[in-house]
């Protein structure tokens, strides 16, 4: 065919009849919505296993849930005369009207995954409650109900999934793969119900089982109960190493309650596959939530890296839509302003503690180091001094010399001060400071600390810029307004219709960033002044992304982030420079301020400003003991 000839014309399709579909394709098409697969079915199962009050859930598997799945409880079970009822279209127990729809507390609620799970698949319901004398068995796909011998609760088996749509089955991975999923749909609910165990078995071998951890009648009154069970389910569940490397999250926030824990940043991963979010209980994945927690980590990680965190946010059902996704994966909030601020602020306070503390609340501080196994005769007799207890915090305005906080006589060259003589080892009563005493700087850029643990090595211009960033912003909080600079020759650019309404509407805003961007024609913007301290840079650039900023979020939250990115480059050039020569004087104050200010365990960049060597670790290093 000539490439220029033009396309041939299609004959019109044969009018065809509106009319209503059988139920079995309507059952299918809405098996294509609910269950993606043998994943799908695992969740939707559990699900209402947890809402007939399961204490204990056992998943059974073969080959990856395509042959098998079978979830057995504890739960309340279904009487005989509901088993056929539980297999129709929307038929629930769960909501009633439109106001149980509104305020709907359980995991499961629109009554059709029983429906849709049998129509591609062998399903059959077997199950009894308390009152009842014996279990019934019904299998779906003939509607034949027979007794059957089973303890209170319910057990569903799936057989064969996608039988009867070989073109589904196509799309299924590896057994490996499809069973990697299904452990993953269990874990997300683990996570969320300490009070409840689960056991996971595939080709009759124990994959995984979380004992629950948390017993309501034997709980103790108060929340810290359930959050010690909470900490010992996301230890059996994510590790050890979770728990250990991440901070308890418990903050209010009018209707919004945030629990859980959030990983540190020397924790944080190459992907975001350890980020669980929670409404009311049930799992979900919000741009709201993410968004919140990842602003939250802003100033303290580095490059791409992704936090790790485990987030339950409780708020009042009316307040959260749940119904917004087949798979109810998503939500959408009433006011997701109050849900972003209050899930930021707790992931902030929880993160802003320095670690020193911990460090010290944590330290032996009266029990020395053990000698090698073998040297005990070259061991002093006399009790051996605390070297690592630091002495008492300098004084800077009481001494000659710059102080370590002082910007502008940081740029100036050092005066010659009389070294400092090394501090004799303190009495019993010195204070134990986390970060432990100076004792030397090593090529200007380091500085060297002896504690109770072993050695401290510090990063000194990260340290103090980090400092100056917190001091900078505990200002700018004060209300005081970044300074800003007039430009010579106000810098213009062709601006959009959005840019120029932005700039006539936040001009306010604009002003407490220190930039003046105002109208220079219908179609032209004029930059005047610039923050001070970017003075040098392209002022154009800067004008675009900040409008382009505040254009597309709220204007407080683009305030905050503008501010701090400006803030972040002032403490940058701010901090004490590499190879400025430190006393000992001044290099303890440095640490004692590191031990007092917020989010001192990184820099503005997310590069960690200090690292603990213990003394089980330097002994490897020589090889003593062994």
């Amino acid at each position: 065919m000539n490439a220029s000839s033009p396309l041939p014309a299609t004959a019109p399709l044969p009018r065809r009849p509106i009319r209503d579909l059988p139920d079995e394709l309507i059952s299918q098409i809405a098996a294509g919505e609910v269950v993606e697969r043998p994943a799908s079915v695992v969740r939707e199962l559990v699900d209402n296993a947890l809402d007939s009050g399961a204490t204990a859930i056992t998943v059974r598997l073969l080959a990856g849930g395509v042959r098998l799945i079978s979830v057995e409880d504890d739960g309340c079970g279904i009487p005989q005369d509901e088993l056929p009822v539980a297999l129709r279209r929307h038929a629930t127990s769960k909501i009633t009207n439109l106001h149980d729809l509104e305020t709907v507390a359980t995991m499961g609620f629109r009554g059709e995954a029983l429906a849709a799970i049998a129509s591609v698949s062998e399903t059959a319901l077997l199950s009894r409650p308390q009152a009842q004398a014996s279990a019934f068995l019904l299998d779906a796909r003939s509607g034949e109900i027979r007794p059957a011998a089973r303890s209170h609760g319910t057990t569903v088996e799936v057989k064969e999934l996608f039988f009867s749509t070989p073109a589904r089955r196509k799309f299924l991975k590896s057994d490996a793969t499809e069973l990697a999923h299904c452990v993953e749909a269990v874990r997300r609910h683990a996570l969320a119900r300490p009070d409840v165990g689960f056991a996971i078995w595939h080709e009759g071998k124990l994959v995984e089982q979380w004992r629950a951890t948390f017993v309501p009648s034997q709980a103790r009154p108060g929340e810290g109960s359930v959050q010690d069970a909470l900490a010992r389910r996301l230890a059996d569940v994510l590790g050890e190493d979770f728990v250990n490397q991440s901070m308890a999250v418990l903050h209010r926030a009018g209707p919004v309650t945030v629990t859980g824990r959030a990983g540190l940043p020397d924790a944080a991963r190459a992907r975001a596959d350890h980020q669980y979010c929670y409404v009311n209980g049930r799992f979900v994945r919000d741009k709201v939530l993410t968004h919140a927690a990842r602003s939250a980590y802003e100033d303290v990680l580095h490059g791409q890296k992704q936090p790790v965190y485990a987030l339950y946010v409780e708020i009042d059902p009316a307040r959260v839509d749940v119904n917004v996704h087949p798979t109810k994966i998503e939500v959408r909030f009433r006011d997701s302003r109050e849900v972003h601020q209050a899930v930021r602020h707790a992931v902030e306070n929880a993160l802003a503690a320095p670690r020193a503390a911990a460090l010290a609340a944590g330290a032996p501080a009266s029990a020395p180091a053990q000698a090698p196994a073998g040297t005990e005769d070259l061991q002093p007799k006399q009790p051996p001094a605390q070297y690592w207890q630091a002495q008492a915090a300098i004084k800077f305005d009481e001494r000659p010399g710059h102080k370590v906080s002082d910007l502008q006589a940081l740029w100036q060259p050092a005066q010659p001060t009389q070294p400092s003589p090394l501090a004799e080892p303190p009495t019993a009563e010195a204070p134990a400071w986390p970060l432990g005493r100076a004792v030397a700087q090593i090529h200007g850029i380091y500085i060297l600390a002896e504690n109770a643990q072993g050695m401290v090595v510090v990063d000194m211009h990260a340290a103090h810029e980090r400092i100056v960033y917190e001091r900078l912003k505990a200002q700018v909080e004060g209300g005081t307004r970044i300074a800003s600079q007039p430009l010579l020759i106000p810098a213009t650019f062709a601006a959009t219709a959005q840019e120029v309404a932005t700039a006539e509407e936040r001009a306010e805003v604009l002003a407490t960033l220190g930039l003046e961007v105002v109208p220079f024609s219908p179609k032209t913007l004029a930059v005047r002044a610039v923050p001070t301290s970017l003075a040098q840079g392209d002022a154009v650039d800067l004008a675009r992304s900040v409008l382009a900023e505040l254009a597309a979020h709220d204007a407080t939250t683009v305030v905050q982030r503008a501010h701090n990115e400006i803030l972040a480059t002032m403490a940058c050039h701010g901090a004490v420079r590499a190879n400025r020569k430190l006393t000992l004087d001044e290099m303890n104050a440095l640490l004692r301020q590191m031990e007092t200010t917020d989010r001192s365990d990184q820099c503005n960049h997310g590069r960690p400003t200090w690292r603990q060597l213990t003394m089980k670790e330097l002994d490897a290093l020589f090889l003593r003991g062994r």
